[in-house]
């Protein structure tokens, strides 16, 4: 039986996810800085649906134990199939304005993490021919935005590189899908985004990953909405969109 390793698995998204796909019948490899906070979702998914739960210890910012990491978790089960790549970290945009250890935190963590990380996971499944990764990516990198281009400018660059990846790794039979949500009601949004209607559920946002690793979509926008209100984001002259205030 093929097991799936999640890379922040203590996110409400990451646990969303994994409920929907125990459905199919996956073991699973959660993984967070602390790795107590997962007991709770081992146990239920344990009980619910009879599937094998691995608990482990992972630190994104640990980019020299990345590669003794993965290999740990290679050999600790039968055959790995996928990896999802669920962190982030998304800081006050003044704070990161004036303070380059916040604006730097953002980026060790939403992109030079993801790359040491994925960069290891993509050997692996190019090795051996077979396999998924998928990374939570973010509409903000869709474009550079006054009111958050720092953290924008980290999944953008997460994005390309998921683009890229694809590419690559599309020859040797490896699925890679980049996930886009849009504003999500989640711990890391908690005081820095105001509650509305464009707010997502993250048991929404769950299902749609879920959904689309199964379908083996490339990009997915959650909820679908984004990739209109994106597209039309997308479509303003630069010489306008600079004196919005979005």
């Amino acid at each position: 039986m093929g097991s799936i390793l999640v890379l922040g698995a203590n996110s409400t998204i990451a646990q969303a996810t994994v409920r929907k796909l125990t459905d199919k019948g996956k073991h699973f490899i959660l993984t967070s800085r602390d790795p107590s906070q997962l007991e709770d979702l081992k146990n239920d998914i344990n009980i619910r649906s009879q599937v094998d739960v691995q608990v482990r210890e992972f630190d994104a910012l640990d980019f020299a134990g990345h590669k003794a990491f993965f290999d740990d978790v290679v050999g600790s089960v039968d055959v790995l199939d996928g990896v999802l790549l669920m962190y982030g970290a998304m800081d006050d945009q003044k704070l990161a304005e004036h303070d380059f250890a916040v604006a730097r935190n953002m980026i060790d963590v939403n992109y030079t993490s993801a790359v040491s990380m994925l960069n290891i996971a993509a050997n692996y499944f190019e090795q051996r021919g077979a396999g998924f990764i998928c990374a939570v990516s973010s509409v903000a990198g869709d474009r550079g935005r006054k009111s958050n281009y720092i953290y924008g400018s980290t999944k953008a660059g997460l994005s390309v590189y998921l683009q890229g990846l694809r590419n690559r790794l599309h020859r040797a039979g490896v699925h890679v899908i980049t996930i886009k949500p849009g504003m999500v009601d989640t711990k890391m949004t908690y005081g820095l985004v105001e509650p509305g209607p464009l707010l997502a559920d993250p048991v929404t946002v769950g299902r749609d990953i879920a959904n689309g690793i199964t379908a083996r979509r490339e990009v997915v926008y959650t909820p679908w909405f984004w990739l209109i209100i994106m597209g039309i984001i997308k479509l303003i002259p630069e010489k306008i969109f600079k004196r919005t205030d979005l």
